[in-house]
């Protein structure tokens, strides 16, 4: 933790990280399902009641409900607190390292990203555009102002200015990362005549490429691959799944990877 950090600015944070963690589950939702994430009112998807402004407050009001909801009395899923809860952790973990900085923008932004990324492809299997390609050009906007961990610029553009390594970094990390593996991930496709790599992981390797660099990028997928190959494995054997037919969701691996690079090390 940066010791001039304010515990009253971890407390905001933490506040903000459930708020914005409410507006997340809302993406989570609505986007796989073309829906507007602006209109209409947050709604009860079991029965399509509004849901009043005191029974969607963060955290609470699903604790005074308990875990129902008031109109039809059905299961308020364990997603939304979940997510809510993840979000302000991470927050906080993040302006705890960081401080009251630039950096601590651009974190807490790829941070959103993930968790709406981890769930969508958990329970929808789909990774949308809106944040994978939205957040790679976060990513380059933000490689303008700070630069994008990796040391590809110093070994082939020695002596470039810091913009010109930052966005070389950038750009380097994203095809790297990606190129290699969606060929691969086609080939394979073409060995087992299924599909084994989606394009929406694709984009995720560059939105990762783009935000971490190439090294720290690598280490995010290793780490993403090898959990979810385990976990999924476990899965199969465990549920008597056909491993044949089981789509894993690599890509919320990979989310889970990526997500705690920034907190674990200082980029």
């Amino acid at each position: 933790m940066q010791p001039d950090i304010p515990v009253v600015f971890l407390v905001f944070a933490g506040l903000f990280g459930l708020l914005i963690g409410s507006f997340l589950n809302v993406c989570i939702y609505r986007i796989p399902r073309d829906v507007s994430v602006v209109v209409p009112r947050s709604f009860c998807p079991e029965c399509g009641a509004q849901i009043a402004w005191f029974d969607n407050i963060p955290l609470l009001s699903y604790t005074m409900l308990r875990g129902r909801c008031r109109a039809c009395a059905k299961p308020i899923g364990f997603r939304y607190p979940t997510v809510e809860l993840a979000t302000a952790v991470l927050f906080v973990w993040t302006v705890a390292g960081y401080g009251l900085t630039l950096s601590t923008a651009k974190w807490l932004l790829f941070e959103a990203i993930l968790v709406v990324l981890f769930f969508t492809d958990l329970e929808e299997r789909i990774l949308p555009d809106e944040f994978t390609i939205g957040g790679s050009i976060a990513g380059l906007i933000f490689a303008f102002f700070l630069p994008v961990p990796g040391s590809m610029a110093d070994l082939l553009v020695p002596g470039a200015s810091p913009l010109v390594s930052s966005l070389f970094d950038a750009v380097v990390g994203a095809s790297l990362l990606a190129v290699p593996i969606a060929v691969l991930g086609f080939l394979w496709s073409k060995v087992r005549r299924r599909e084994a790599l989606g394009l929406g992981d694709v984009k995720l390797l560059i939105l990762l490429g783009i935000f971490l660099g190439l090294e720290k990028g690598i280490v995010a997928v290793l780490v993403g691959s090898v959990g979810g190959a385990v976990i999924g494995l476990l899965y199969i054997v465990f549920t008597r799944k056909r491993a044949s037919t089981y789509e894993l969701p690599l890509g919320s691996f990979m989310c889970v990877g990526a997500v705690a690079i920034p907190l674990i090390s200082k980029l």
